[in-house]
């Protein structure tokens, strides 16, 4: 990304209800269709993270990116990203691996530690809700992971974090009032993962250092962090199909 940078003092700022409502409406959208195309996805022998692979695919990208890009036409008159998306200033080539890693590293020591908070919020708030299903506990056919694995690939490991990093800290954040923007922001966003609402509290401190991240330095840094953690069940779903007979 070489593209000018944007003055952060001159982005005009959303108000409180359109923040709150461009954060959380690809979120409910999502949920809708995920919980809708379940059991139908289910009955045709797939486990329900493909529901919610679809879910992107047909949701979250064409909607997070297809506003993007209408927000480009408003202001330049074509379809682009130049002047709607931040933090898209130059950075040397190792400060990439270096911010990346050191922040993907940190943000898993915080998830692995808030475990034990999850896990209660499911058992006490939560226990009503069907669990996400990777399909890693031997109940459906060598074929349909595949098939499932690929697509987590494309959809949740590339196109969906790239995707979310910017519409929510390239365009959204900048946009937040307030010097507990941060925070809001990050919690507003763990907030969209309606079909994993136990993790609320893991999420919003857990990416709250992407958020700061993403702010100091780059925004391609927040997008190879998000695919990083994106990355580490495909990597166990894998593990789990070469075991296969």
């Amino acid at each position: 990304m070489t593209s000018q940078p944007l003055e952060q003092d001159q982005i005009e700022k959303h108000s409180t209800t359109q923040s709150v409502i461009l954060h959380l409406l690809p979120g409910v959208l999502v949920g809708g269709f995920y919980f809708l195309i379940r059991q139908p996805v289910a009955d045709l022998g797939y486990p329900s993270i493909f529901a919610l692979l679809l879910a992107f695919a047909f949701v979250l990208i064409p909607v997070e990116l297809g506003f993007l890009l209408i927000q480009g036409k408003i202001k330049t008159g074509r379809f682009t990203l130049q002047g709607i998306v931040s933090y898209r200033q130059s950075i040397s080539w190792w400060q990439y691996p270096v911010w990346a890693i050191s922040i993907w590293i940190v943000i898993g020591a915080i998830f692995t530690l808030l475990t034990p908070v999850d896990a209660f919020l499911l058992e006490k708030l939560f226990f009503w809700m069907p669990d996400l299903n990777y399909g890693l506990g031997g109940d459906f056919s060598k074929a349909s992971l595949i098939v499932t694995y690929l697509l987590f690939v494309i959809f949740n490991v590339i196109l969906a974090p790239l995707v979310e990093e910017l519409y929510f800290r390239g365009y959204l954040l900048p946009r937040m009032k307030g010097r507990l923007a941060p925070l809001v922001h990050s919690f507003l966003f763990a907030a969209v993962h309606v079909f994993t609402p136990w993790m609320i509290i893991t999420r919003t401190l857990g990416l709250l250092l992407l958020v700061y991240g993403v702010q100091k330095k780059n925004i391609s840094i927040g997008i190879i962090v998000h695919m990083m953690g994106n990355a580490m069940q495909a990597v166990t779903g894998l593990a789990f199909l070469l075991k296969m007979t």
